[in-house]
């Protein structure tokens, strides 16, 4: 095969190639009498190793690392990695376009296009002016959207606790700390309420294995003003323990 053949075959341009060639990715292959480069099969399956590789979000210095640890293997054990991979691939969008049909059969809503787990969550949910609750609800969409992994069984959980009547009033309190400074007292009692809140059933399926004020936590923090960051901050502080607690008694 030449440049362009190989290129084409593994869905990259050759200016690609050129590049994986010119930072020592993929190794020049042997020329022709004619000065063209002549690929072969396990040039196209390393190229498409390498492509597979960036796409999921890996840097080319992490390609090169991966790459190193299959170096020796045999050709047929890489191939049927790539298979495999494959396979997953076509699972996962099947699951997709599952997903995308049930959602043209929902009625539309607006929060914008949900699964049907959490559209299902979000209907059963009393209707409520407070903006800590429609808060809530973005940062729900946004879980369901980023693809937190627990999705319908996280959303299952969450629902005896969307629809406890005491929930209201929590939320209700969180707004009036709005306007609050970080060292209001009643920071504190509202955290220990709201941790008291979830059940244990809810943190089984938590996605990640556990809250966390860092990465994704992070992210819903810096969207809450002092006051009620400080009260979310305190309650993710608190779920974890308890996630890991739990977790230890069960090993």
């Amino acid at each position: 095969m030449r440049i362009g053949e190989i290129a084409a075959l593994v869905g990259v341009t050759s200016r690609a190639v050129r590049h994986y060639h010119h930072i020592g990715l993929l190794p020049e292959p042997a020329r022709r009498a004619n000065g063209y480069r002549a690929y072969t099969v396990r040039d196209a399956v390393l190229l498409a190793r390498i492509r597979r590789l960036t796409e999921i979000g890996l840097s080319l210095d992490e390609v090169r690392d991966v790459l190193a640890d299959d170096a020796g293997r045999e050709l047929v054990e890489v191939l049927g990695e790539l298979d495999a991979d494959l396979a997953r691939q076509e699972r996962e969008i099947r699951e997709r376009r599952e997903v995308l049909a049930a959602l043209l059969e929902a009625p539309p809503t607006s929060d914008g296009p949900l699964s049907p787990a959490l559209a299902a969550l979000l209907e059963s949910v009393p209707a409520t002016g407070s903006p800590a609750a429609a808060k809530d609800r973005e940062h729900l969409a946004l879980l369901d959207t980023a693809g937190g992994g627990a999705g319908a069984e996280l959303y299952a959980a969450l629902r005896p606790l969307a629809e406890a009547p005491g929930v209201a009033g929590l939320y209700e309190r969180l707004d009036e700390l709005a306007g609050a400074a970080v060292d209001d007292p009643r920071i504190a009692p509202l955290a220990a309420e709201l941790v008291a809140a979830v059940p244990d059933e809810v943190l089984a399926v938590i996605p990640d294995g556990e809250p966390s004020p860092t990465g994704f936590g992070q992210v819903l923090l810096e969207d809450y003003p002092p006051a009620q960051r400080e009260v979310v901050r305190r309650v993710m502080e608190a779920l974890a323990v308890r996630v890991r607690a739990t977790r230890g008694r069960s090993v």
